[in-house]
């Protein structure tokens, strides 16, 4: 029973686990203009309480684009129509694809001082 919980659980994982392409992350971050907001490099968006996305944790930035897909509403959704508007048309390799360009930039982001 062990064996047969094991082989489950690794074949669920293989097949939620695919690999992230930064190139076609790169791609819908231009696709979406996420510049706009956030800073033509990532790092200086146009408002403060705006993330800097450059650098951060790809499965962050995943999680975070799932969050507002879901919507404010719904179990551990996130409120912002214009990031739900983004984030709606996404599938789930796209939101890896962009967690992974963003990690894959240079970061101004600060783990202590």
């Amino acid at each position: 029973m062990q064996k047969l919980i094991i082989a489950l659980v690794l074949g669920a994982v293989s097949l939620s686990a695919s690999a992230a392409d930064v190139k076609r992350g790169e791609e819908l971050a231009k696709k979406y203009n996420c510049a706009s907001c956030h800073g033509a490099d990532y790092n200086k968006p146009i408002d403060p309480s705006y993330p800097k996305l450059a650098g951060q944790h790809a499965d962050y930035i995943a999680h975070a684009l799932m969050a507002y897909k879901r919507g404010g509403d719904k179990a551990n959704g996130r409120s912002n129509p214009i990031m739900a508007g983004f984030a709606k048309p996404l599938t789930n390799q796209d939101m890896q694809d962009i967690g992974a360009y963003l990690h894959s930039l240079p970061s101004q982001l600060v783990v202590s001082k």
